[in-house]
Formats: C-alpha cells, structure tokens, sequence
C-alpha cells in the first residue's frame, strides 16, 4: 500500500514518561506505516528543556507560529521533588504556559464519546467544549504573605506618572494578597477564538463570569464579549442559527448540569481549568477527552488534555505491565493531521485521520479497552489490554477499513 504523503509539515513535541512511550507506539503502529510522517521535530522532554535553559519551548511555539499546525506530548511541570529528581537548574515554567503565551490561543476541550462509557451526568447526550482563556489571572499573579499588622494598597503609575491608589484590606495580623491582571487585546483574541469555533464547529456559545460582585475585572470580559459579538459576530451566528448567551458562572453551572450538552462553555483562566476536569470525569475519564489550542491569528495546538501518567512510567520502568490509556494522544494527532490536511487540501490524509479515530472508537465498542475504561464500561466481559496491545488491536481494526 502506497502511504499517504502531507504536503506541509506538522511541529512535532514529544514529551515525558508514560505519555512519551505512548507517543513513540502511536507513531511506529497507527502513523508511519500509513502516512509518510512530514514533522518538524522538538522534544520538550524534561531533561532537553533543562539542557537548553527551556529555549526548545519557545522555538517549538514559535515553529507553530510559522507551519500553522502542532501536536504536543504531555510534559512535565516540575515542582521542588521534580527538580531534585531530575537534578535540574531552576524550576521551569510549564510547556503550555510558555506556547499559550506566545500563541495567545484559547484552550478548547471535549469528551470523546464512545457507546459503552456512559456520562455520570444522565442529561448528557452531546458533550461538552470548555473553552478556557489561556492568558493571565491567577497563572500570573504576584503573591504576598503577610506576617503582621499593616495596610495592603493597589498601585498603578501611568506613562505620564499619575499615581492611582486604592486600600485593598487593613490588616491586623497576618494573611494573604494577591494581585492579577489581564489584557484587553488577549480578552479580545479569546472572544474572537470563541465566536470563530462556535461558527466552525457549528455550536451554540455560553460565556460565564461573575460580573456582579467584580465590577471591573470580570465586567470587562463580558463587556469585550458583547461588542465584538455584536460588531463582528452577531449576523453569523443568526444565518448559522446558533445562540450566545451570557450568564454568571453559578447560572452557568446550573444549566450545564440541566443541559443534554452540545455547546461550547467559554471561561475564564482559572474557572476553565476547573471545569474542564470535572466535565471530562463526569464524561467518564480525563483520558478521553481532547485539547487543541486555537489562535485567533490561525494557528492549531493539538494534545491530550491528561498529564504524563508518571505512576505508570514508573511501573514501566521496572519491567511491570501497564495498562495506559492512549486514546487522547491519538486523537491528539488525527486532529493535527486532520487540520493539515484541511489547509493544504488534502483530503486522502484527512480520510486517514477519520478511519483512525473510527478505529480507536470501534475498538473500545467492541470490548477491548484499557484497565481505566474496563472499570467504567457498561460493556460486558470487556477485555483489559496492556498499553501496548490496545495500539495493535486498534491497528488490527483501522488495517480493516484502509
């Protein structure tokens, strides 16, 4: 069989531990024998981001920047235990962190929806898209822990060295203060990356703040939200017949839960953090559930929303059987080649990434699964596959359909 050529490349980052021998399977079994691979390659393992003082990170966004579409490995964000392990210089920052940053995309993520694993939530029919704003807030707060008596004030010297000063708290002994900010150009890339995904995807937009009780910070989202709605959106979303609403993020989570799904839910930094785990476990698993960032200037950032599965890394290390779950990953890399193939018009691969995902599907739905889904499924006398045997039985299925 001919294999499938790519007539651009896709930025490849490899990753860590678990996720980083998944990453290597995929592409040996379900990838290279059907497509002939077209990637520029990073690796943002841990040790290659310590070697060059992260700057692999920042060429690897800047590559996205550049060839329009990359698919990411899970990483590690080391903390003070992750520094001694690995021996390393300094505490580095988070891979995604630094590739949102310079993307300034919005984060959107889905369950994967597959006959057997049923949500907890028994509304749910259609799933549920956080779109998270990858910018700012808590992620880039500066911290203060107060010892004793004192008085905390909010700062801000203009160009022109107008001071203004507010009183944020009088204390009488000790606590805690922390300052944030945000952008109106990154708020306004968000809104846009929003309204843009909901037209694409063709799904009703639900954006939540609490505006009520932050006055300024949050009422500016949703102030931004409704002007570039209404200026550049608005007559879209009526010939497409699609809603935006606007609520408080309690009101929000009230409907999500009343709700049958099927809508995009926009939130802040911190709050889509939150809400993307809790949708994608009450969907059934973290590891069934996808992550592309999106640009609003057309730029694509696919990975696996789930982190480096470092318990079974370990396990693997000693020789033990694993039973990781790659579905994620794979996913990850049908949606870049998917969008490859989208922009450079080439439909064979993205056929390909359509039959691979059906593969994945299938394979689940006729009981061969991983440990985390045989504990979940309604499937009866499912089959409990090892990391690597889960790979070879999808790739038994997608050989049939090829």
């Amino acid at each position: 069989m001919d294999r499938i050529r790519m007539k651009n490349p896709i930025v490849e980052m490899d990753g860590d531990e678990m996720t980083r021998i998944l990453w290597k399977m995929i592409k040996d079994e379900l990838l290279s024998p059907f497509v002939e691979l077209n990637t520029e390659y990073y690796d943002l393992g841990l040790m290659a981001r310590n070697d060059t003082d992260d700057r692999v990170t920042v060429d690897a966004a800047e590559a996205v920047k550049k060839y329009k579409v990359g698919v990411k490995c899970a990483t590690i964000t080391p903390n003070a235990e992750r520094v001694k392990e690995y021996n390393l210089k300094k505490m580095w920052k988070s891979p995604n962190g630094t590739i949102r940053s310079i993307l300034d995309g919005t984060v959107f993520r889905a369950p994967i929806i597959v006959k057997g694993i049923d949500p907890y939530v028994r509304t749910w029919k259609k799933p549920i898209t956080i779109a998270r704003h990858a910018y700012g807030d808590i992620y880039k707060a500066v911290e203060y822990r107060v010892e004793e008596k004192g008085i905390a004030t909010l700062n801000f010297t203009s160009e022109k060295g107008e001071t203004n000063t507010q009183t944020i708290f009088s204390f009488d002994g000790p606590g805690v203060i922390m300052g944030q900010y945000n952008l109106d150009d990154s708020i306004e890339n968000f809104a846009r990356s929003c309204f843009g995904y909901a037209l694409d995807t063709k799904q009703d937009l639900w954006f939540s703040t609490k505006d009520t009780i932050s006055k300024k910070y949050d009422h500016t989202f949703k102030d931004i939200f409704k002007k570039i709605y209404d200026e550049e959106y608005k007559e879209g979303f009526q010939l497409a017949g699609l809603e935006y609403l606007y609520t408080l993020i309690d009101d929000a989570v009230a409907r999500v839960i009343k709700s049958e799904g099927g809508f995009i839910w926009a939130c802040k930094n911190y709050d889509g953090d939150v809400m993307s785990d809790m949708v994608a476990t009450a969907f059934g698993a973290l590891a069934m559930m996808t992550s592309v960032l999106v640009s609003p200037d057309g730029f694509y950032e696919y990975e696996a929303a789930h982190g480096t599965v470092q318990k079974h890394y370990y396990n693997h290390l000693k020789g033990q059987m694993t039973s990781t779950n790659s579905v994620a990953t794979i996913f990850a890399w049908t949606g870049a080649l998917r969008k490859r193939a989208e922009l450079d018009g080439t439909e064979d691969l993205k056929l390909f990434a359509d039959k691979l995902d059906k593969a994945t599907l299938d394979t689940i739905e006729s009981g061969h699964m991983t440990k985390d889904l045989s504990l979940i499924t309604s499937i009866e006398n499912a089959t409990i596959h090892t990391s690597e045997s889960f790979i070879l039985k999808i790739r038994e299925n997608l050989e049939k359909s090829i």
